[in-house]
């Protein structure tokens, strides 16, 4: 019974391949994200709650991009396992020309909405200049992080095409450069050392834009110079021509799937805003638990990726049938499994982990107990996640759609909204039940999986 969930050391090994330099790119930037996070809230905790409601918002337009990429990413992972570098130059054309289109629109949105936005998570109990300190740091980081949207998108666009070629370590090392820029920076410029005035929020912000535009020039450059390895590159800018049955295509197979990213973020970021009806606390408390959670989830992110890619080459490569449910059904357990000992290792540092922050112990303790209870639902997270990525190797990203977004807007906000504007129930039951929908959704990612209508070549037509 267990030998259909379990591969030989072969099959782990390239699922590892795979796996462990997104997870190790992934790790590094959460990680000094964290650091980034903790050092913000050295200075207080006004200029910690900005930052993080900043983040939340920009959170949305980063899962827009990140759903423009992979959408047409479904695509690149099939024409990179059927050896057809003028599809990858195709899909890769088309990433560029909707990342620019979306940093525009985002960058129009924040200009003309961040106030009311960082508004909408002040509503909480707690004093009024408190509410005033948090939206004026909050502006203030909105206005430099502005300048990183073109060079996050674009490095997304670059780095995402290379993974799907199977080229996963420059990725990686751009974005180890990248974060030990941030680290640096930061340091030098929230507190102000070698001369340099401390900058607080404003300095966190300027490094992390620095940093972006070093993650880009990494990935370009590499790109550029090594066209033997990743032969897709070469003429790609002579034109920007995409032929214009492929195009449809990517616009039904893979729009969908930015639609889904943004409903999804948009929805967290609204459940966020739920749980800050509660108490201004609750917002530097969520900040401080979606910290470390960020680090750890890296675990079932970098494996779900790693299901997306290597099931798409599958089946870009026209393998039977069985062979592919086999292979997804080991992937799946090998994800579950793996990130069952992150969880326990994330409930370990439940209580240790808030203590470096410069709060109150209200915020702590509000903050050890949404860490606990997230490591509490990380297995069944893992779960879902592959689902996820499985149904999107195979183009079917009206069901993702479905499974993913509809989920979240139809389930988890009505149920979050409900409680926290209609009851007294205290914020950690609340946020518990929000987080226990994880469960039913594991077994609706079971039965889409089961109907196996996912398995799918969907270039072969391009």
């Amino acid at each position: 019974m267990l030998k259909k969930y379990i591969g030989d050391r072969k099959f782990y090994a390239t699922v590892m391949a795979v796996a462990v330099p997104i997870m190790i790119q992934n790790a590094i930037t959460n990680f000094v994200g964290m650091l980034d996070n903790i050092m913000v809230g050295q200075v207080g905790t006004a200029q910690m709650s900005g930052v993080a409601i900043v983040n939340q918002l920009l959170f949305v337009f980063n899962l827009c991009i990140f759903g423009a990429v992979s959408g047409v990413g479904i695509f690149t992972a099939q024409f990179a396992g059927s050896q057809d570098h003028v599809g990858v130059r195709h899909t890769f054309r088309f990433k560029i020309l909707v990342c620019l289109l979306l940093t525009a629109l985002g960058t129009a949105l924040f200009l003309l909405a961040g106030e009311p936005l960082i508004r909408l998570y002040l509503k909480g109990e707690g004093k009024v200049q408190d509410a005033g300190l948090f939206l004026g740091y909050g502006m203030d980081y909105l206005k430099v992080m502005l300048f990183g949207l073109l060079p996050f998108a674009l490095a997304n666009a670059y780095s995402g095409t290379l993974r799907e070629t199977g080229q996963t370590l420059v990725p990686m090392a751009a974005g180890i450069g990248a974060v030990l820029v941030n680290l640096v920076l930061n340091y030098i410029l929230i507190f102000g050392h070698f001369g340099v005035p401390a900058m607080g929020v404003r300095g966190a912000a300027l490094a992390t834009v620095v940093s972006r535009y070093v993650e880009l020039a990494i990935v370009a450059l590499w790109t550029h110079t090594h066209g033997e390895k990743e032969p897709f590159i070469r003429g790609a800018f002579r034109s920007m021509f995409i032929p214009k049955q492929l195009t449809g295509r990517i616009l039904v197979k893979g729009m969908p799937l930015l639609v889904n990213e943004a409903l999804w973020a948009s929805g967290m970021a609204f459940l966020n805003q739920c749980y800050s009806l509660r108490s201004l606390d609750v917002v530097a408390a969520t900040n401080i638990a979606s910290t470390i959670w960020n680090v750890f989830s890296v675990s079932f992110l970098a494996m779900g990726n790693a299901v997306g890619i290597l099931i798409g080459q599958k089946l870009g490569a026209g393998e039977p049938e069985e062979e592919v449910r086999s292979a997804d059904r080991k992937l799946i357990a090998f994800s579950v499994v793996f990130c069952l000992g992150f969880g326990v290792a994330l409930a370990a540092l439940s209580r240790v982990f808030p203590q470096i922050y410069n709060t109150t112990d209200t915020v702590r303790s509000l903050a050890a107990s949404f860490i606990c209870i997230s490591a509490l639902f990380m297995p069944f997270c893992a779960y879902t996640n592959a689902a996820y990525f499985t149904l999107r190797s195979g183009g079917k990203t009206l069901v993702t759609f479905l499974f993913d977004s509809c989920f979240v807007w139809c389930v988890c906000v009505p149920l979050a909204y409900v409680l926290s504007k209609y009851t007294s129930l205290p914020i950690v039951p609340l946020y518990f039940l929000c987080q226990a929908t994880e469960m039913l959704k594991c077994f609706l990612g079971g039965y889409m999986l089961k109907r196996g209508s996912w398995i799918q070549n969907i270039v072969q037509a391009s």
